[in-house]
């Protein structure tokens, strides 16, 4: 529970921040351009604010609703649908009174602040931690993988080459590479013959779902660090701390032969040679029916020093630029996990998710720089998201902009009531689809 709650509120401070600030662009601009804001709102206020206090034209207030926020600009079809306004006289401090690149720049001054906020938290990032990963090179028992991963064609202790014929430094883009830029093999060392592993259509669904996993090979040095209620290794009387000496009385040399051997020996008892207070013991267990007992392994830090890590530290002056590029990267990296979405191959769709998926990212003790890492990427989202060309949407407001700079002509207000009304029923359809997806996942 605790867990739960420290996630949760990791998630709310990261959406109030990257909400305010993106609203905060959308003000800075109507007010530099002065036009009226009539209100500035973290959270939405349908019916009742939490807090609100008028200063000037504009008001400033907490809503109930967590759902996102707004700023409510004098003479703008938006959200509030706000007819009776609208159907009067255009007065100099409204907005449909201000030139078309003035308008332009109010409705994407909330995306360039997403922008200019995810750069700045990664110029931070690498100014103050640098950037540490495991190369590829490091993993030099090679790769440990599930049985999604084996059904691709890869076997543990296979030591990855390249991915398309191309080398990866950092380990954990392996994955997020094969995925990205959709590989079509992955070339391997297997027991020092070159091997090609190729990569499907088919391959692709598993890798978008997660279900496939690729991690350094572990020896078999570890203990129990959790135990999973009411599972076999509770029922067994598993302590946490237990070391794992053999199974059985057969000793293995990599963690993954420990895993393999209770697979093929599912709904079948077995005998747990244990380490208990530095006394031998051992325990009798009935692994499940997906050849498991349910506990979280701890490996030794000083057996696993073979995997060497390698940290890049940056100057102020370094980190700026290697700020900008990781954020470009990420944008980048974003807008094909978006593409992906659209490809019924891939089946990604089914991947979307919620407020539920999207507070499961953040760790469950508190963790600053994952903290400002996750959101620095939220803040790249809610950028893209925002230009989609939707109507509601800064995008849907942009693209009428943009016809009006190109054409000379300015929408109807009636036809662009209706395309708001439209937006807003697309967002709603795609919250509670995502949301949707998020409980069929917990049920699952």
């Amino acid at each position: 529970m605790e867990q739960v709650l420290i996630k949760a509120a990791q998630l709310i401070l990261s959406l109030s921040l990257l909400v305010i600030l993106h609203e905060f662009g959308h003000f800075a601009f109507a007010r530099l351009f002065k036009t009226r804001v009539e209100k500035f709102y973290l959270f939405f206020d349908p019916w009742f604010s939490l807090f609100k206090v008028k200063k000037g034209d504009t008001e400033y207030g907490v809503g109930w609703l967590p759902l996102g926020g707004y700023v409510k600009i004098s003479g703008m079809i938006d959200e509030s649908m706000d007819k009776e306004a609208m159907s009067q006289e255009p007065q100099p401090w409204e907005f449909r009174s201000k030139k078309a690149y003035q308008r332009l720049l109010i409705m994407i001054g909330g995306v360039l602040m997403n922008f200019i906020l995810a750069f700045v938290i990664y110029i931070a990032i690498l100014y103050a931690y640098g950037t540490e990963y495991l190369p590829t090179a490091s993993a030099k028992y090679g790769i440990m993988v599930n049985e999604a991963a084996e059904e691709i064609g890869l076997h543990n202790g296979d030591k990855i080459l390249a991915v398309d014929g191309q080398y990866i430094e950092n380990f954990q883009k392996i994955l997020p590479t094969i995925v990205l830029d959709k590989a079509q093999s992955i070339t391997v060392d297997r027991n020092g013959e070159k091997v090609d592993v190729a990569i499907t259509d088919d391959h692709l669904v598993p890798l978008i779902k997660g279900q496939v996993t690729i991690s350094p090979r572990y020896l078999f040095d570890c203990s129990v660090a959790k135990i999973v209620k009411d599972s076999p290794a509770a029922e067994a009387g598993l302590q946490k701390g237990d070391e794992f000496v053999g199974v059985d009385g057969q000793n293995f040399r990599f963690y993954d032969e420990f895993i393999n051997y209770l697979r093929d020996h599912k709904e079948q008892t077995v005998v747990l040679n244990l380490l208990r207070n530095e006394q031998a013991t051992d325990v009798t267990a009935t692994v499940d029916a997906d050849g498991k007992l349910g506990f979280q392994a701890e490996f030794d830090q000083e057996t696993m020093a073979y995997l060497e890590t390698k940290t890049i530290k940056y100057t102020f002056a370094e980190s700026i630029p290697a700020g900008i590029t990781r954020g470009i990267n990420t944008v980048k990296d974003y807008l094909k996990q978006f593409k992906l979405i659209f490809s019924p191959k891939t089946k990604a769709y089914e991947s979307l998710g919620g407020f539920i998926s999207i507070g499961n990212i953040f760790p469950g003790a508190w963790d600053w720089y994952a903290f400002w890492n996750m959101t620095a990427f939220l803040s790249i989202i809610l950028g893209v998201m925002n230009l989609l060309p939707i109507p509601a949407l800064d995008g849907g407001h942009v693209i009428f902009l943009l016809f009006e700079m190109i054409t000379g002509r300015k929408p109807g207000e009636k036809f662009l009531e209706y395309a708001q009304i439209t937006g807003m029923i697309i967002l709603l359809g795609l919250v509670l689809f995502a949301n949707a997806n998020d409980i069929i996942k917990l049920f699952n």
